[in-house]
């Protein structure tokens, strides 16, 4: 049987006792886990997820550092992993400049804050599987001295074997592996890849984003979104974006291709890939309404 993948599930304001409902039926068509992103509360609606859920793993991916004192976020990662019968682990990370710019957070060093962060959640109680939002190579480093898994955002399939080969063997038994992965389900390839190319145009805006995409490789596309976003011609952004990149750090199309996809995702090492859906027809519960159907 073709193993299921994991779901990001966002919980906005006004539909989350839906988001719930659909959080049972995710469980009970045997998807792999539950991602639940900062967006909308991660933390809350993983307590939520620790009520009406009863086998399905899940996961904040992940909850930012600098909006939560250590001690807090590991009283209430503590509650989820009782009530939920041990199956919540503490995805952490440190989010990004514009979140930070837009909330007034004083951030410092990432590396050694999440190191701190780690520590602090651990003297404070919690000693469920802790998870870090990885990147680039020191942070999966740092996952690994520290951590019980990593996960990466937009990574680059092609790119993964590079740093997964960090890892030693003996290492990999129980390191959690994810990956979020925007993903479009659509015969209309090019509709399916420019929702996936709106979902990608503010992570291009990140320095650190496109700093990882050169070292994976696409050098050209990430100074010619420099040069758009320097000149202000942020319009051209979505453009500059090559399917060649696209398609390897986003799903786009048929059922086939995506199944394909995820597969793909797997057997390069990430051993829990993640569908981040979107639809070119509606929204999330659209998205994972079209994940149900490729996977009935």
């Amino acid at each position: 049987m073709t193993s299921l993948p994991a779901v990001s599930l966002v919980s906005p304001a006004g539909k989350r006792a839906a988001i719930l409902e659909l959080a049972t039926e995710i469980e009970r068509r045997g998807f792999s886990g539950i991602a639940c992103p900062s967006l909308g509360g991660a933390m809350a609606l993983c307590v939520s997820l620790a009520h009406v859920t009863h086998t399905i793993r899940f996961w904040t991916s992940i909850q930012p550092i600098y909006l939560q004192h250590a001690s807090e976020a590991a009283g209430t990662a503590s509650h989820i992993a009782e009530v939920s019968g041990g199956r919540f682990s503490l995805g952490l990370g440190v989010s990004h400049g514009p979140v930070h710019d837009r909330l007034q957070v004083a951030v410092g060093r990432p590396l050694s804050d999440t190191r701190d962060y780690v520590a602090g959640v651990r003297a404070s109680g919690f000693d469920g599987p802790v998870v870090l939002a990885t990147l680039r190579d020191k942070m999966l480093d740092l996952s690994l001295e520290v951590a019980d898994g990593a996960v990466w955002a937009n990574a680059s399939r092609s790119h993964m074997g590079g740093q997964l080969a960090r890892i030693p063997a003996e290492g990999r038994e129980g390191f959690f592996l994810g990956n979020m992965i925007p993903t479009v389900i659509d015969d209309d390839v090019d509709a399916a890849r420019a929702v996936n190319r709106k979902t990608l145009t503010g992570y291009v805006r990140l320095p650190n984003y496109r700093n990882y995409w050169k070292s994976a490789g696409y050098v050209e596309e990430m100074e010619a979104i420099e040069t758009a976003l320097a000149e202000r011609r942020f319009d051209d952004v979505p453009t500059l974006m090559s399917d060649r990149w696209l398609d390897d750090c986003t799903l786009s199309g048929s059922v086939d291709r995506v199944r394909d996809g995820l597969d793909a995702w797997r057997e390069a090492g990430i051993t829990t890939p993640i569908a981040v859906m979107s639809s070119t027809s509606g929204g999330q519960a659209k998205a994972i309404q079209e994940l149900f159907a490729a996977y009935a």
